[in-house]
């Protein structure tokens, strides 16, 4: 049963965020290998629309299947965030769209060729911008996670009390994480 500190914050609330915030950075340790699928940010579908389209025209399907070939199966973007994105860039003066049959084929504009170059020097958003694969990497997820499951017990098995404490601990926790990405 999940039952509010007498402070307001709800532990679990806190538990759940851990929990929903390490999948995420798992999906990005994850990303990039073939057969795993890693989760993007919208930026990311942004930019491989554009390179997707600076290879050829195509339509929607063609550049969620261009953009899973060019990572070999490790990121496949739904048609729920290409679209999108898609209505975004033409918005944007970056891809104009012609009706050829029963399908929308999207092509780049002058500016969104421009756009598009800029990124085909520098990292595609399906390659690792980091290596997650070393054990300094991977050690803030994993204590994170570790974190969550020692908050979660005393959440279940602690007293009033003890739950302040934990909700305390991590509060501070939290704003020592903040001040060291704060210096200099």
């Amino acid at each position: 049963m999940r039952t509010p500190s007498s402070s307001g914050f709800d532990l679990w609330e806190a538990v759940d965020g851990l929990r929903e915030n390490f999948p995420r950075m798992a999906g990005y340790m994850n990303s990039g290998q073939p057969g795993q699928t890693g989760r993007m940010g919208r930026g990311d579908v942004r930019t491989a629309i554009l390179v997707a389209l600076a290879k050829e025209p195509m339509h929607g399907y063609q550049i969620i299947q261009s953009i899973e070939a060019s990572t070999n199966g490790a990121w496949k973007p739904s048609a729920g965030s290409i679209y999108p994105t898609l209505q975004l860039l033409s918005d944007e003066g970056l891809v104009s769209s012609e009706q050829v049959g029963e399908r929308k084929v999207y092509s780049l504009t002058e500016a969104g060729k421009e756009a598009a170059a800029e990124f085909s020097s520098g990292p595609t958003p399906w390659e690792p911008r980091r290596s997650w694969n070393s054990d300094r990497n991977t050690a803030l997820p994993k204590a994170g996670a570790k974190l969550a499951q020692a908050a979660a017990q005393v959440a279940q098995s602690g007293t009033a009390e003890q739950r302040e404490r934990a909700v305390a601990a991590i509060d501070e926790a939290r704003r020592t994480l903040y001040s060291i990405l704060a210096e200099d």
